[in-house]
């Protein structure tokens, strides 16, 4: 089993070959160009990916060995997304698919992160809980098999992701902020500075007013102390990371204790913050959980995920409709 994969949902232009079940390739490319604009601009990332898409592709099946002719199929990310950057992926592998005449598999970007977690060993065992956690997306996933998922908790507002590139923003810090304050955290005093855990009901979350507390926060201190953010970067960062991990961490230990489940996961750009990765793995080994985090590569968007999810769905079947009837026209 042969499967070319393509990812295309935001500022990444990836493609991956999956034979057999196993990845043979993961080909991504990032968009720097979003770095001027301080965020990704939809319609450069659209144009992006149409010049890369093609040599993305053929990259990804020269590493692989893998012929065109060899394939049974193409997967793709269907949404969620950026409705430009997503067509281009999208029509790119409908047209491949026809050109061939191999099915062709639609994916969604988050069950594709979810699934990340069975590119390789270890892999969860069902049920398992999966805090999908990415710029756009949080949430508390109940994994009852490949295919069978269930949100039970996620953001009421803006995804916790959102909260960390605000930050940044806030902070002053360049595009993409993420990363950067969890490097500035790592060398900080993560109590050094508290603000207001949200009083949400059930599994669901917000981070609208963490940030605008924060917001709040910086201009009391800068208004005393013009410098004080320079003066105290790590130590914001870090206080700023602390919390956003404890909203995260505190509804999904709610999470397992009404399931029962004790196999936790996590999954989406997000999961790669050294933070998060830390305090779930301290966490885990106070309740007794079996914790699951994946590599760094297949946290942020990749085609190897698309592609995983792409090879459940091929052993069960589950094709896309290519049928284009003869009477198909554009209303202008």
């Amino acid at each position: 089993m042969n499967i070319l994969a393509i990812e295309s949902s935001c500022d990444e232009t990836s493609a991956a070959v999956l034979v057999n079940g196993q990845i043979r390739s993961n080909v991504v490319t990032t968009q720097l160009i979003h770095e001027a604009y301080g965020g990704v601009v939809p319609e450069l990332a659209s144009r992006a990916h149409q010049q890369m898409v093609l040599p993305v592709v053929d990259k990804a099946l020269n590493d692989a060995k893998i012929a065109k002719k060899e394939l049974q199929a193409i997967a793709f990310t269907r949404g969620p997304g950026l409705m430009g950057a997503l067509i281009v992926g999208s029509s790119f592998a409908k047209a491949m698919a026809l050109g061939l005449n191999i099915p062709l598999i639609e994916i969604n970007h988050m069950q594709a992160h979810v699934l990340a977690h069975f590119i390789e060993d270890p892999r969860p065992a069902f049920p398992f809980l999966c805090l999908t956690v990415s710029g756009g997306h949080t949430q508390i996933v109940l994994v009852r098999d490949h295919l069978d998922m269930e949100i039970i908790g996620q953001t009421l507002d803006d995804a916790v992701g959102e909260a960390f590139d605000k930050s940044a923003k806030l902070l002053d810090l360049p595009y993409p902020g993420g990363p950067l304050v969890d490097k500035y955290a790592r060398e900080g005093n993560p109590l050094a500075y508290e603000f207001p855990i949200p009083d949400v009901p059930g599994l669901d979350f917000s981070f609208s007013g963490i940030k605008t507390s924060i917001l709040y926060f910086l201009q009391k201190q800068q208004k005393a102390n013009p410098d004080f953010v320079q003066q105290n970067m790590t130590d914001i960062c870090a206080s700023i990371q602390h919390t956003l991990i404890r909203i995260l961490l505190k509804k999904l230990t709610k999470a397992a204790a009404q399931t029962g489940i004790r196999d936790i996961a996590i999954a989406g750009g997000v999961s790669a913050n050294s933070g998060l990765r830390t305090a779930l793995a301290e966490l885990g080994q106070q309740k007794g959980w079996q914790v699951y985090i994946p590599r760094f590569e297949y946290c942020t968007d990749n085609a190897a995920m698309i592609a995983i999810a792409a090879y459940y769905k091929f052993l069960r079947g589950e094709f896309a409709d290519q049928t284009i009837s003869p009477l198909a026209r554009i209303d202008w």
